[in-house]
């Protein structure tokens, strides 16, 4: 039932106690207690909304940022990935394979303060070998949410 519960979690959060209950074929009492235990043992660490920054009137800059990093003996990528995850630029940090060890997701009002914070914060860190700063420029779909609404294709038809 957790999977399944999760599952209609990641696709409404706002979904009501009592239709989980339905969907899952158990009672309201069972869906609360469980999303309850979930949230003590940090399985749900929290909820929030999927919001189409491409829509607002603010100044916002998304970048992700590959991290290359100097591996420790005993920690190996763990201090630099909880040091880097500490700052409020940083809104997800991942371990990665391949290339690079770190994924780093930035927010920033502008090309110049994420310009600042991997120059000044980012890569003065003991351990950084080096950056790739990559700058979002359009989210088509974020968090499995299309970001496009549906019918807004304003493309002419092909036809022969």
């Amino acid at each position: 039932m957790v999977e399944s519960l999760l599952e209609i979690l990641r696709n409404n959060a706002k979904e009501s106690p009592a239709n989980m209950a339905k969907m899952l074929g158990v009672g309201v009492d069972e869906v609360e207690a469980t999303i309850a235990r979930l949230e003590q043992e940090g399985v749900i660490r929290g909820w929030q909304a999927i919001v189409n920054e491409d829509l607002l009137d603010g100044r916002h800059v998304t970048a992700v940022i590959e991290v290359r990093v100097t591996p420790e003996r005993e920690g190996g990528f763990n201090r630099v990935a909880e040091q880097v995850s500490r700052f409020d630029e940083v809104d997800a940090v991942y371990l990665m394979s391949g290339g690079y060890d770190l994924l780093l997701f930035v927010s920033g009002e502008s090309l110049l303060a994420v310009a600042r914070f991997v120059s000044e914060k980012l890569a003065t860190i003991h351990g950084v070998l080096s950056t790739a700063t990559h700058f979002k420029l359009k989210t088509y779909k974020q968090s499995g949410v299309l970001m496009a609404k549906p019918g807004a294709d304003a493309r002419l038809a092909v036809t022969p």
